[in-house]
């Protein structure tokens, strides 16, 4: 039996706008273009996000007086990370997964806005480390 974590809808949904966003603009723009297009779309659908939140780092229950800032956070499920680049990267992929740890949040899409087609450009990321109700099933990470 195949069980549908309550974030499918969501992530669906964020898709749904980038590919809206990727279609009016196309690729090759900055970063900070699709953000705020990416933005726009998500508020159209009535989708609760949180832009730029700093994340704190915690060291050994040490706060450091440092933080990242997440592109965004949708419905407080998805972190986004978006790009705009030749190629997604390993890296990429581990700042991603990082910022779903630091966050606590239970999937993440990682979306390269510089390719001709939106949907070669998307990577999704399971938390299995995430704490909550919707953590995912043991056994690792699942990308893709």
């Amino acid at each position: 039996m195949l069980v549908t974590a309550p974030y499918h809808d969501v992530t669906g949904a964020v898709i749904g706008a980038a590919i809206e966003v990727h279609r009016q603009l196309g690729p090759g723009l900055l970063e900070s273009s699709y953000l705020t297009c990416l933005e726009f779309e998500l508020s159209e659908r009535g989708l609760r996000f949180d832009a730029q939140r700093a994340v704190p780092i915690v060291y050994k229950r040490i706060p450091l007086p440092t933080a990242y800032r997440i592109d965004l956070i949708v419905e407080d499920l998805i972190v986004v990370e978006v790009k705009s680049v030749e190629r997604l990267l390993s890296v990429h992929e581990a700042q991603l997964l990082t910022y779903l740890r630091l966050a606590n949040c239970p999937a993440g899409l990682l979306i390269n806005f510089n390719v001709p087609k939106l949907l070669d450009g998307f990577k999704r990321i399971i938390n299995s480390r995430h704490i909550g109700m919707y953590a995912a099933p043991a056994g690792g990470d699942e990308s893709g």
